[in-house]
């Protein structure tokens, strides 16, 4: 049985996948390790595979960021299956805002400790939390690096990829804010899905991945 590596989003870690059950699945949960400024997705794809021995024919799910950093490690390595959840295999399915951003990087100003206080983007992005999550959310992104933060931010705008590896699925959610499934070919959508599906869909998106990991 191939080993499934699960990756976070921007502002999270592997606690996002806390309500992801993948019964009789060998799990590992990779963290963010600390970015180079000059790193792109691609070349901190490549540090992730060395530093948790990603090799040819592994699993890798990746949630929103973590889904972007999937696809860059299948463009280096034969992966077996990419899952991507609330997330994009290509520059195509981009939002409109990411070129306008790359345009106006008004966000290379902001003090990367000011990326750990966007309480009110979490909300608008994600939709609507309980206080678990919520909480959840806010101490995910309070723990995080600000240096990552500002990094990831940078490489996710200027992230270019018109490749779709071979072996990639996509799950999204019909209310997802960030990424919007109508921009997406061929994917699985949950209905009432937001960018939070993760928590709030936890036992009809396991249900999916599973059948996913069977195939």
């Amino acid at each position: 049985m191939s080993k499934v590596f699960l990756v976070a989003g921007l502002g999270a870690d592997t606690r996002v996948y806390n309500n992801i059950d993948l019964k009789e699945h060998e799990v590992v949960c990779v963290d963010w390790i600390e970015p180079n400024q000059t790193d792109t997705l691609s070349t901190y794809a490549q540090k992730l595979i060395i530093q948790y021995h990603i090799s040819t024919g592994s699993v890798v799910i990746g949630n929103s960021l973590g889904g972007m950093i999937a696809v860059e490690m299948a463009k280096l390595i034969p992966l077996q299956k990419v899952i991507l959840i609330s997330s994009i295999k290509t520059v195509s399915e981009a939002p409109w805002y990411f070129p306008l951003f790359r345009l106006l990087p008004v966000y290379k100003i902001i003090p990367g400790r000011w990326y750990k206080s966007f309480r009110v983007f979490i909300r608008f992005a994600f939709g609507k939390m309980t206080a678990d999550e919520l909480w959840l959310f806010q101490d995910m992104l309070k723990t995080s690096s600000p240096v990552f933060l500002k990094w990831a931010m940078t490489a996710v705008l200027h992230w270019d990829n018109k490749i779709a590896p071979a072996n990639v699925f996509q799950v999204i959610g019909d209310k997802d804010k960030v990424f919007s499934y109508k921009r997406i070919k061929a994917a699985t959508v949950i209905k009432g899905g937001t960018h939070i599906m993760i928590f709030d869909k936890a036992k009809q998106l396991s249900k999916i991945l599973r059948e996913i990991l069977k195939k």
